[in-house]
């Protein structure tokens, strides 16, 4: 699908939360200050123009079945919501899920990996169990007819389906997360990506070793392959003069 940059929004979206987020992560740390950039995140995403177009609601879940790529601080942030809004019974499920999860996923390619299924360990009776805490990816991923999500849970070997998205939403939503990341980048930390089930395993492992690595600004998980995540908006904002 293709579509139009706004570029005086994505260009007013990166520059405000470029700043808010230093600023925050200087004077909070990165964890506090991502879950109030997970606030602002929301909002914009709410304040699309196009946002009445999707057909996102709850109970709608076919994209809990695909993976994703997560950054060392979402890791951290999803594993502090779980200890304290879980139940002891959920927090051994969500584990058990986890590590069975990583075990499925590890050995495939990326390629691999994108044609295959595999229920999210935070989807219960249909709804994340989560969602105050998200990965941004999940916050990113909107659709205007849910019936492309559901061809590419029932077929995904299938790379070929392409559903149709809200062009400003995912604009909004892109923006921020990339203004958000550079702002971690230029802070010194990590924010590779890395595949969240495999993270969160790995994190659980050692969470005292990971979280320090993390927070002295080494790389969090040097055991596994982080992904690079290049810019979508940033460096066309920044052409266009930011």
């Amino acid at each position: 699908m293709e579509f139009t940059i706004d570029f005086v929004s994505v260009r007013r979206i990166i520059a405000q939360e470029y700043r808010e987020a230093r600023e925050e992560i200087t004077t909070l740390g990165p964890l506090a200050a991502y879950e109030q950039s997970q606030r602002r995140h929301d909002e914009r995403i709410a304040a699309a123009p196009d946002v009445s177009t999707l057909a996102c609601k709850n109970g709608c879940s076919w994209c809990c079945h695909f993976t994703i790529d997560v950054r060392p601080v979402e890791v951290f942030r999803i594993l502090d919501f779980v200890e304290r809004h879980l139940s002891a019974a959920d927090q051994e499920r969500v584990r058990s899920e986890v590590t069975t999860n990583r075990a499925t996923i590890q050995p495939l390619s990326d390629i691999e990996r994108m044609q295959h299924n595999v229920r999210c360990p935070f989807l219960v009776a249909g709804r994340c169990t989560i969602y105050a805490a998200r990965p941004q990816t999940c916050r990113n991923y909107h659709a205007t007819d849910a019936a492309g999500c559901q061809k590419s849970f029932e077929e995904p070997d299938n790379l070929d389906i392409d559903p149709e998205f809200a062009p400003l939403v995912y604009q909004y939503g892109g923006a921020h997360v990339e203004a958000f990341s550079r702002a971690m980048q230029d802070a010194g930390y990590d924010v590779a990506a890395y595949e969240m089930n495999t993270a969160l395993a790995t994190a659980m492992e050692q969470l005292a070793a990971a979280r320090k690595r993390f927070e002295t600004k080494e790389q969090t998980f040097p055991e596994l392959a982080g992904e690079e995540v290049p810019p979508e908006f940033m460096d066309d904002a920044e052409r266009e003069g930011l």
